[in-house]
């Protein structure tokens, strides 16, 4: 009996070992705990006095350099002002004699303050100006639409190398000076529309895109070869002007006219190609208006044959 009792105390005991949980084995790093107790710095005796000193030291030193000068008692020091520095047009270039807003207009305001300037775009537009305004140095584009502008003067935009747009729509301009654009280095894109101008002046070799629709050009008004040496045009609108030719010769890099509402009666088969070389090929071309004007393009069925499109234009 007392055998049997034995064995059965042991496996009591046993299922008793296994339902308590084991805990993981913690590992340490030897090498990080591995110091002699000698190493260690002894300990200091904790001085109330000495830590509340040490505290206001602390404070003092993370106040603000500002408020530690108010509490100092020695005299302060006044700093030498710094030159007054040049003042700034609104483009960014430098002032001279003529105003942080810009040069001084006609009616004695700068020309900043009576349009608007946005960095180098200056909109004028709708202000009744009879003039041109004077213009800041770095203008880059520039509105002056519905206005009573009547001339264009030489010096009207004088020094702009930075000058790539134009815009007078729809003023009173009559007369241009023959220097006033050509000696822009950088303009590319000239619109008169809607005005009463006769002639057209020197036009800069740098021009992309013209429109002098709606003005007074008639048979005079553009001299010969007018278009010739610009290059770089592509883009021609030349309605409601009284034409009655198409202005000859247009660049190879055109790749829209538009003449309607003219007076044109007559078109030559080399207008656009090449009479002797029908192998010529003009594929720029693409965009020609002649609706409006007392033509019959079936009369001239070769003057198209270089073309990628037809004109537009009377047929019959």
């Amino acid at each position: 009996m007392q055998p049997l009792i034995n064995v059965f105390l042991g496996s009591f005991l046993l299922g008793a070992v296994g339902a308590v949980p084991l805990r993981e084995a913690v590992i340490y790093d030897s090498g990080f705990y591995d110091m002699l107790l000698g190493e260690l710095s002894p300990p200091t005796d904790y001085d109330e006095n000495k830590q509340a000193e040490q505290l206001e030291t602390e404070i003092g030193t993370a106040l603000p350099s500002a408020i530690q000068e108010s509490y100092s008692s020695a005299p302060l020091t006044e700093e030498p002002e710094e030159e007054a520095s040049t003042p700034k047009l609104i483009d960014g270039s430098a002032a001279q004699g003529s105003g942080v807003l810009g040069p001084q207009t006609q009616d004695g305001l700068p020309t900043c303050l009576l349009c608007t300037c946005l960095g180098t775009t200056v909109y004028c537009d709708d202000h009744e100006l009879n003039a041109v305004p004077p213009l800041p140095g770095r203008t880059t584009y520039f509105y002056s639409r519905y206005n009573r502008i009547k001339k264009i003067n030489r010096n009207d935009f004088a020094h702009l190398s930075n000058l790539k747009r134009i815009d007078l729509t729809a003023n009173f301009i009559s007369e241009i000076h023959e220097d006033a654009f050509w000696r822009l280095p950088q303009l590319e894109e000239l619109v008169l529309r809607d005005n009463r101008i006769r002639q057209l002046p020197e036009l800069p070799p740098t021009l992309k895109f013209i429109d002098v629709s709606k003005n007074r050009l008639g048979h005079k008004g553009i001299p010969n070869e007018a278009f010739k040496d610009l290059h770089h045009l592509q883009h021609l609108y030349i309605t409601d002007n009284n034409l009655d030719h198409i202005p000859l010769p247009l660049p190879e890099s055109l790749q829209a006219l538009h003449l309607q509402n003219n007076n044109i009666h007559r078109m030559h088969e080399d207008t656009f190609c090449r009479r002797k070389d029908l192998t010529y090929i003009r594929r720029a071309l693409e965009d020609i208006r002649l609706d409006g004007n007392p033509i019959n393009l079936s009369s001239t069925p070769y003057a198209y044959m270089c073309l990628p499109r037809l004109p537009v234009g009377n047929l019959s």
